[in-house]
């Protein structure tokens, strides 16, 4: 009786490329680098009303709220493992 592999055959020297952890992780770091030159070098959210007040949020904390969002989706959908196998 023969057994017939389920895995794809790949090339060894771009069996790496499939690695759908290694690419999910490097997702979620470009997210948060990202994250990080905005706070560095991004702008404030200014807010003005007419009586003269004012105020001024970084920019970075709406940034860092999609941010969130993002590596939730790349967490979940990256490094799920699946039981089909």
């Amino acid at each position: 009786m023969s057994v017939i592999p389920h895995e794809r055959s790949v090339d060894s020297r771009f069996a790496w490329l499939q690695i759908t952890e290694m690419w999910a992780s490097l997702a979620i770091s470009v997210i948060w680098l990202a994250v990080l030159f905005d706070a560095i070098f991004g702008p404030n959210i200014v807010s003005s009303t007419p009586g003269g007040t004012s105020s001024s949020v970084p920019s970075a904390v709406a940034v860092a709220l999609f941010a969130t969002i993002a590596t939730w989706a790349a967490a979940k959908y990256g490094l799920r493992h699946d039981k089909r196998a």
